[in-house]
């Protein structure tokens, strides 16, 4: 039996991946994005799909379209959000108004209406640059940017509507997402699109650093795995849980991966270190085990040749 599915965030490139899973899945799904950072693009693939898929054009910073969006609704996937640390180094209130003030806009649709459960995007950035082999859910966080502090404070929102309102909320934090369908051509585009496409382009990539910094580079299928677990798996109100492919990929050695992909020979440039960049990042994934019954399904590697692949035909 179909069931309503709210996407918030759906021209986005995580969002919309999720969204045509969902549609995909013969599900019901209403998508909401106010095209400030996604794409129109994302949107048209999705009603290529001739799905049950309904689109409002709007933002998560305004209440009543919210309200109306998640009438009798029975999930709500919430990927809005105003990405990237530099951005809210350059401006914190707008990254606080999307991300903190808006998801509290949208739990409190999501009570109002009675959903059956809440599954928030969280970002492993409310970390910080904690020491570590793994960054696991039972450390303090002590996130250094703006953006990190704005959607920890999602989380807490979250965990809180599930003690007082008895909302059923998951809170999974995301680890650098990444695969087909992500922008390259932001001032704030992540990595590894970034680096791809100047590659095709037989530019040599740039690294912020010495290239010795470390990320879990999780493909987007696991990610929207995931979310589908977070949305049925029992006993997980209130949660927050890492989701990430649960690796570890030094920055440098990304780079060579790719020219063994590509088949080329191009050496990094290197730039200064951006402010509020952490400098290692890896998810340990057990509670996610454990909660969810998630398992990666797509190795990084597997991920990357796929990712290359459809740059390199779109």
């Amino acid at each position: 039996m179909p069931q309503t599915y709210v996407v918030t965030g759906a021209a986005g490139f995580i969002g919309s991946h999720i969204a045509e899973r969902l549609l995909r899945d013969g599900q019901r799904v209403r998508v909401i994005d106010n095209l400030l950072t996604g794409k129109q693009a994302h949107l048209a693939f999705l009603k290529s799909l001739n799905g049950d898929l309904s689109i409002t054009i709007g933002s998560i910073t305004e209440p009543e379209t919210l309200r109306a969006l998640m009438q009798n609704a029975d999930f709500a996937l919430h990927q809005a959000a105003l990405p990237s640390v530099p951005r809210s180094i350059a401006d914190p209130l707008e990254t606080h108004r999307h991300c903190a003030t808006g998801t509290l806009n949208v739990l409190i649709a999501a009570r109002d209406a009675g959903l059956k459960r809440l599954v928030y995007a969280a970002s492993s950035s409310a970390y910080g640059d904690q020491a570590g082999d793994a960054k696991v859910e039972s450390m303090r966080p002590a996130p250094i940017s703006p953006y990190g502090v704005a959607k920890l404070a999602g989380e807490y929102y979250a965990a809180a509507f599930s003690h007082s309102y008895h909302l059923e909320t998951v809170s999974l934090r995301y680890f650098n997402v990444f695969g087909p369908r992500q922008d390259p051509t932001s001032t704030y585009a992540a990595v590894i699109p970034k680096f791809i496409c100047a590659m095709l382009r037989g530019e040599r990539p740039t690294i912020y650093g010495d290239g010795t910094q470390s990320r879990d580079f999780t493909y987007i299928d696991n990610v929207v795995q995931g979310n589908l677990l977070a949305c049925a798996a029992p006993g997980v109100t209130g949660e927050t849980i890492n989701l990430a492919g649960g690796g570890r990929v030094v920055i440098n050695d990304l780079v060579a991966q790719l020219n063994a992909i590509l088949e080329t020979k191009l050496a990094p440039n290197y730039a200064a270190d951006r402010p509020g960049d952490i400098k290692h990042s890896r998810a340990d994934i057990e509670k996610a085990r454990h909660l969810l019954g998630y398992e990666p399904v797509v190795s990084f590697e597997e991920g990357l040749r796929r990712t290359v692949e459809w740059y390199r035909s779109s």
